[in-house]
């Protein structure tokens, strides 16, 4: 290994006592490679049958955990009992490579895909009559919160090291905290602390399941957008909040959700700053926070770990196009990485299906094309 790139390879003890081998963290990525019923299918099987070497997590795709909310085709489910052994083939995959099994929770909300709702009706904090969605009713709200909490059980049962609470993206938990999304008069809207209310209760009622399962060593995260584009959406001051009480949670880490990790605030916070910086002097060492945000070379990833604004580094479309990256910076083979797919190349990325037929044509969260300029990330 060239010198330069050890500090990577640092291990980090979570305040549980577990202890993550090196700074490396395979981000959560939508395969699209699941059976109709979310079992684990074989083009998921492929994906990430050899992205977990030498890395010190790997977080699954966004996994559904209640009918009704599924997102996209070939999405991985937590739902069901017989849905077990599945999982547990999908964790042990990941940990016989070597990293921590982390198995993300998900509900798309009013991003749900209509035709993959198995007769449920969409639902959200508040009707969208663009997306054909309801509110949904305190009842269905706290059986939504106990889906969350099934899932993390079933993840426990399956042998995961733990779970993400994807509160990111602008899927169900990010539209509840949003004042843009989320309109409700009741105690689960109006003000930022009420719209707080949801994602707070999923957070309380996952470490739940953990103490009741008296599993010190699972590991539970929580990833969040620091801001929305609508005039009514988050801000960074309404994350930072949010970042107030996360980090006093029994929580083991918070996972940021960005294009660029160098991206500054638009609005809530000085301008002029950075958000991963902003978010991490909040969290002022209470927990370790993952960064990301395309970074695809050895020096990129490096560079964004030496600024100190996160704990850990979590890698997407890089992972994508070089699914040994942390084997080839390990190894001093950092000159062999990749930075743009060749769509001539089918054979060489493990990368089937929808998800190849998509990386074929590019776009702002896929890997840049092979030979094809005008790549940019998403400003979100």
């Amino acid at each position: 290994m060239n010198a330069k790139f050890s500090p990577l390879f640092q291990s980090y003890t979570l305040n549980n006592g577990v202890e993550i081998k090196n700074r490396l963290v395979v981000a959560p990525m939508t395969h699209f490679g699941s059976n109709p019923d979310g079992t684990l299918g074989e083009n998921e099987r492929e994906f990430i049958s050899n992205r977990a070497n030498d890395m010190g997590m790997f977080i699954l795709a966004a996994t559904l955990v209640q009918d009704g909310g599924k997102a996209f085709h070939g999405q991985p489910e937590a739902i069901h009992a017989s849905q077990l052994a599945s999982l547990k083939e999908t964790a042990d995959i990941i940990k016989a490579q070597g990293a921590k099994a982390i198995l993300q929770l998900h509900h798309g909300g009013k991003q749900a895909v209509t035709e993959l709702l198995n007769g449920k009706d969409k639902i959200t904090a508040s009707d969208d009559e663009a997306t054909g969605t309801r509110a949904a009713t305190v009842e269905e709200i706290h059986s939504l919160i106990n889906a969350f909490a099934n899932a993390a059980d079933l993840a426990i049962q399956a042998g995961f090291d733990g779970v993400e609470i994807h509160g990111a993206n602008n899927y169900l938990i990010q539209q509840f905290y949003s004042g843009h999304s989320n309109r409700r008069t009741d105690e689960w809207g109006g003000s930022r602390e009420n719209r707080m209310r949801f994602p707070l209760a999923i957070v309380d009622e996952v470490l739940a399941v953990k103490a009741k399962h008296q599993a010190n060593d699972f590991i539970v995260g929580y990833r969040f957008s620091p801001e929305e584009p609508e005039e009514l959406g988050l801000t960074m001051e309404d994350t930072l909040a949010l970042i107030d009480t996360l980090k006093g949670k029994a929580l083991q880490y918070l996972h940021i959700s960005l294009h660029e990790f160098f991206k500054k605030a638009r609005r809530g916070a000085d301008t002029n700053a950075f958000r991963m910086q902003l978010v991490h002097d909040r969290i002022g060492g209470k927990l370790p926070l993952i960064g990301v945000g395309s970074l695809f070379t050895a020096e990129q990833i490096l560079e964004a770990y030496n600024t100190g604004w996160a704990e850990f580094i979590a890698l997407g479309k890089t992972v994508m196009i070089n699914p040994t990256i942390a084997t080839l910076i390990k190894e001093g083979k950092e000159n062999e990485i990749v930075t743009t797919l060749d769509p001539e190349k089918a054979d060489q990325y493990g990368i089937k299906g929808i998800l190849w037929d998509l990386c074929k044509n590019g776009g702002a969260w896929l890997p840049p094309l092979k030979g094809k300029d005008d790549w940019h990330p998403v400003d979100v």
